[in-house]
């Protein structure tokens, strides 16, 4: 599936969000569609490599990820806080 295929409006925009188990982590989203599913050829390199990390710690610093719907204005403060927590 790519990107040109997932859902275009606001409304039905999707994230896979990782929260984190503690203070010492940062929160993960990428975007998805409705069945949590990622298209990983279409994220960028640093995208990827925190993707495999998330999904590599679950149960340890991060939960286990859930499907969020997001609006515009979530995704954009998302991606500042992606931006603001990098490693």
């Amino acid at each position: 599936m790519s990107r040109a295929s997932m859902p275009a409006s606001r409304e039905d925009r999707f994230e896979l969000r990782f929260n984190r188990l503690s203070e010492r982590t940062c929160e993960y989203a990428f975007p998805c569609d409705a069945a949590g599913r990622v298209v990983i050829d279409e994220l960028t390199e640093r995208e990827r490599i925190d993707y495999f990390y998330a999904r590599a710690v679950v149960g340890a610093e991060l939960s286990a990820p859930i499907v969020s719907a997001v609006l515009h204005l979530v995704e954009d403060l998302s991606n500042r806080l992606k931006d603001s927590c990098s490693r």
